[in-house]
């Protein structure tokens, strides 16, 4: 895991946080829920390394690649 990823992505939601926080009015609180949980999800997913991960096609492959040694034709 590089650090200075994960510092850059906590000091841009906290960044977000303080901006966002005061515009929304003490009654909003579904606002204010929303506003965490999305931070507290995309923070989260920042520290997965998207790029690098295999994605779905690899898993296909991974599950039908042994069943196609079974469904072969061997005369």
């Amino acid at each position: 895991m590089r650090w200075g990823i994960v510092f850059a992505a906590t000091v841009t939601v906290v960044l977000i946080f303080l901006f966002e926080w005061p515009r929304l009015k003490p009654d909003q609180k579904k606002e204010k829920r929303a506003l965490v949980a999305l931070l507290v999800f995309c923070w989260i997913l920042s520290m997965f390394d998207l790029p690098n991960l295999p994605g779905p096609t690899t898993l296909v492959e991974t599950v039908v690649r042994p069943l196609a040694k079974l469904f072969e034709n061997k005369p």
